[in-house]
């Protein structure tokens, strides 16, 4: 009896020292954990869209078409030295010899200076166009490629200021896509912001050409500020390049 008083005191201590013991094994291995990092993982930033690229259109109309082509792509190497680049070749859906090329321009005053070439006009003249062409320098702002379909529409009209008119058109749009229209692609000239040129696609050609006649279209462009009547030139996409 008197050896179990004598032992208790020190089966306490052992056990005070074990726990001190344990406590400080685990503040000593908490400690050596390494460090959580709490900084945030920030998302990557937004790509600007890229531009595309700005454009030539040309629409004139020809004799024959089977004869104009041949001299038109034999002229190739002549628009690449003014860094034009053929992109679509396209026929009037009304009226299949009225013809639309579409080219890259690497520079718009390159671009012009081949428009004024005397030697592109006999060009022309001997490849069967009939009268003048129409040539547009568009500075291209937006382009879908998702956008397909060879039928489309493009329209060309002024207005008086590019961003009250854009939002105008923006807003718009579900009416366009009820017509059967998409939009493809929207510029305006070359230096000048208040010339708009526009193509879009077209899946219901009867839809499309009553929306272009329509007193709510005529309402949507008077509303953003389009000043004149708008050219409609509907086409089909016979060749891309």
């Amino acid at each position: 009896m008197k050896q179990f008083k004598f032992l208790m005191p020190f089966a306490v201590g052992v056990s005070m020292t074990a726990l001190l013991f344990s406590c400080n094994s685990g503040e000593e291995k908490k400690a050596d954990e390494p460090a959580k990092d709490t900084t945030a993982v920030k998302a990557p930033e937004p790509t600007a869209p890229v531009k595309p690229d700005n454009i030539m259109i040309v629409i004139h109309k020809v004799a024959n078409y089977a004869k104009w082509i041949p001299g038109y792509e034999a002229h190739d190497s002549m628009r690449l030295a003014y860094g034009l680049h053929s992109r679509l070749l396209c026929r009037g859906t009304k009226d299949s010899n009225m013809v639309m090329v579409v080219v890259k321009m690497d520079d718009a005053a390159k671009a012009k200076e081949f428009a004024a070439l005397p030697s592109l006009k006999d060009a022309m003249k001997k490849g069967g166009v009939v009268g003048a062409p129409t040539i547009y320098f568009v500075d291209m702002q937006r382009l879908d490629t998702t956008v397909t379909g060879t039928s489309r529409v493009l329209i060309n009209h002024k207005v008086k200021d590019w961003d009250a008119w854009l939002k105008v058109f923006d807003a718009d749009k579900p009416n366009r896509i009820g017509a059967g229209l998409q939009d493809r692609a929207l510029g305006y000239s070359v230096g000048d912001n208040h010339m708009v040129t526009m193509a879009l696609a077209v899946s219901d050609m009867k839809k499309a050409d009553d929306f272009s006649k329509s007193p709510e279209l005529k309402k949507k462009m008077e509303d953003g500020g389009v000043e004149g009547p708008p050219t409609f030139f509907y086409y089909t996409v016979v060749k891309k390049y």
